[in-house]
């Protein structure tokens, strides 16, 4: 059944959903059964809007297209925007930690290794499938290589192309590493900066919808009473 729905759908909203699909980390799911389970979601609720509520039929088309892309960013571009966020924050103690051990004197390969067995996180869950993928044939620069496939994060994809690229000419890595835990380091303490700027904005709202009202509650209450009351 799934070779005969790969057939019908175009390859190219296949390879650019499974794509996607790779870079949600550990899914069962591929980008046929997303597509199918999509388009049968869209029908059902189609159905459902026709069947069970009292929605003009003129207005259940622009329901039904909602609906369909709006299932596409709930089910892959939220989840990419949270995985990508989430490997951000695992980034710098992830790679300050792998900078310690190369500079102990190991290996590019050894260091990856002993930094994986000291630090669990997401992050490091995919340098060890790399690992993994090495001892089973391919070279690092491969299997890093392929890493970044599977990485939604471009702060992160960008680390590792300068680690392979540092491995590949035989500069200096450690110099390499130090510069981008420095990148990090201050991009993260941006964030929270912005973050924190991003505060009096969310109180002046909150002010206006909530704090406002009730003041002038409190201060025309009395009179509003008196009104009431003649």
């Amino acid at each position: 059944m799934k070779n005969i729905m790969s057939k019908i759908y175009l390859k190219k909203d296949v390879d650019s959903i499974n794509k996607k699909i790779n870079m949600l980390g550990n899914t069962r799911i591929d980008a046929v059964t997303f597509i199918s389970l999509r388009i049968l979601s869209t029908i059902l609720f189609a159905l459902f809007l026709v069947l069970f509520t009292n929605i003009s039929y003129m207005f259940i088309p622009l329901f039904v297209i909602i609906f369909y892309f709006e299932y596409y960013h709930i089910f892959i571009t939220k989840r990419l925007r949270k995985r990508e966020e989430k490997l951000d924050r695992e980034a710098l103690y992830f790679f300050e930690v792998l900078t310690l051990t190369l500079e102990s004197g190991k290996n590019l390969q050894n260091s990856l290794e002993l930094t994986c067995k000291n630090v669990k996180n997401e992050l490091s869950l995919e340098f060890e499938r790399s690992l993994k993928e090495v001892y089973v044939g391919k070279t690092l620069i491969e299997a890093l290589s392929d890493m970044q496939k599977r990485i939604p994060s471009e702060n992160i994809n960008n680390i590792i192309m300068n680690i392979m690229q540092t491995n590949y000419f035989g500069n200096s890595i450690i110099s390499t590493m130090n510069n981008q835990v420095d990148y990090l380091r201050e991009k993260q303490i941006l964030d929270i900066r912005g973050q924190i700027n991003k505060i009096p904005n969310k109180v002046s709202i909150v002010s206006v919808l909530f704090i406002v009202p009730l003041i002038l509650l409190l201060v025309l209450g009395p009179y509003i009473v008196s009104f009431i009351s003649k």
